[in-house]
């Protein structure tokens, strides 16, 4: 029986940018949409605002508006949140795009492809094994165990599944931490 692992290397999955939408454009059919910079359109209507996360398709530049709030009472915002509209703050724009309920009402989904990366430690533990490793989320990208490990240690599908230890299924997406063993190679 092996001694359990005394190293633990942290691994974290960052984004680069925001995602992409998948959402089929009106006018040419393209399957993407992009948020850009980044930008919100607040209206007002008496005492009711509307405000909207515009979209932009990526093939052919079309604008379209995704309901963030809808026929809201000025009085139900929180002032920093409606500044935060007003001026296009980054991090809203982001933590909007983000939420799943505001992906589910507008009906799109998320591709993250070549929009994360994986920080791992530039030095790797010599000849001690097993070598434990926690992967931990800067942000909610789903990726699945096994492509993201294979990724990591430059190791092939199938020798992941050989060579690691993990109390979660990695055939599934996941965009919450978890930990997994390395064991050594033949």
């Amino acid at each position: 029986m092996s001694s359990p692992p005394h190293i633990v290397l942290p691994w974290v999955v960052r984004r680069t940018r925001l995602p992409l939408l998948s959402r089929r454009c009106v006018d040419c059919g393209s399957e993407s949409a992009t948020t850009g910079p980044g930008r919100f359109r607040v209206n007002a209507n008496h005492k009711l605002l509307d405000v909207w996360l515009l979209v932009r398709c990526v093939s052919c530049d079309r604008t379209s508006k995704l309901t963030v709030y809808e026929r809201t009472p000025v009085s139900s915002f929180d002032p920093v949140e409606l500044t935060g509209y007003r001026v296009n703050d980054a991090e809203l724009v982001a933590s909007t795009l983000l939420d799943t309920s505001f992906a589910r009402r507008n009906r799109f989904t998320l591709d993250w492809t070549g929009a994360w990366r994986l920080d791992t430690p530039s030095e790797w533990p010599g000849q001690t094994w097993p070598v434990q490793v926690a992967v931990d989320f800067a942000d909610p990208v789903p990726v699945r165990p096994e492509r993201l490990i294979a990724h990591g240690l430059g190791l092939s599908r199938g020798e992941v599944l050989r060579r690691i230890k993990c109390d979660i299924p990695v055939r599934r997406p996941r965009s919450t931490g978890f930990t997994f063993t390395v064991l050594a190679g033949d």
